[in-house]
């Protein structure tokens, strides 16, 4: 049997990350879409990798919760950082993969080993993670130390 999905999230767009307007179905989200000045573009709207970054960090955050949750950890207010690249493929014309980094702060945790543990285990328990690995790298960092 299928597994059922507990949520489902619908978004529209028109047009494309250029010159587009997207919106979620139930109006909570609504974004003009503009290619960035760094690529071009007259900015002034968002894109689909400063989307990706918000849900990414949103989402690890989240699962950064539930590890610290289930471990009886007090992690404080946790606040994540999220860069996402858009980075061209050797040697392909208009082809092009995403890098993703995430800086993780968890206040309340001065252990840096403990930190860098958190963070690995949320890595796991995190759908964008999960979803992203082995296709797109992902470096994180703990109160600023490397996560392997």
């Amino acid at each position: 049997m299928a597994r059922a999905p507990i949520y489902t999230a619908r978004a529209h767009v028109d047009g494309d990350r250029s010159d587009g307007h997207g919106r979620s179905a139930d109006g909570t989200l609504e974004v003009d879409l503009r290619r960035p000045a760094e690529m071009g573009g007259e900015g002034g709207g968002t894109n689909p990798e400063e989307l990706f970054a918000v849900g990414y960090a949103a989402c690890f955050s989240n699962a950064l919760g539930v590890v610290a949750r289930r471990e009886r950890v007090d992690v404080g207010r946790v606040s994540v950082d999220a860069r996402v690249a858009l980075i061209p493929v050797s040697g392909e014309v208009r082809r092009f993969e995403i890098g993703v980094e995430l800086d993780v702060r968890l206040p309340d945790v001065a252990d840096a080993d403990r930190a860098v543990a958190l963070v690995a285990a949320a890595h796991q328990v995190c759908p964008y993670s999960n979803a992203t690995r082995g296709n797109v790298d992902v470096a994180l960092t703990a109160n600023g130390a490397p996560v392997s």
